[in-house]
């Protein structure tokens, strides 16, 4: 399996937006997906955000209307767009690829600290 690779992550103010990326040796978005999860320190890992092989979004109802997931095509780089960031959201967050195809699945990212506090 590859290794995902996350940044973007930083110290904001609530209310505050960050765009994290995640790119991954052979993720191509015609065969793969690509989720986005999130661990606050102490709790358990959190789905966040999919995007599929058809373009399809989804998003976890605590940050729905306020993040988006997106691709960059010409470098297979996703993003996810953070917007009104509230404390709650601060975590680490990490990127995984799925499947359908074969060659997608990846393992767990390092991840990037993102941290929302006044």
């Amino acid at each position: 399996q590859v290794q995902p690779v996350e940044s973007g992550g930083g110290l904001v103010q609530p209310g505050g937006s960050l765009r994290l990326s995640c790119t991954a040796p052979g993720f191509t978005s015609d065969t793969c997906g690509m989720s986005w999860y999130r661990q606050a320190a102490g709790k358990q890992r959190e789905w966040v955000s999919r995007l599929g092989t058809d373009g399809t979004t989804y998003y976890t109802g605590s940050v729905r209307g306020r993040f988006t997931i997106s691709i960059d095509k010409a470098n297979n780089t996703v993003y996810l767009q953070m917007n009104s960031l509230k404390p709650e959201d601060t975590a680490r967050y990490s990127c995984k690829t799925y499947g359908p195809g074969s060659t997608c699945f990846s393992s767990w990212g390092q991840g990037t600290q993102v941290t929302v506090t006044s």
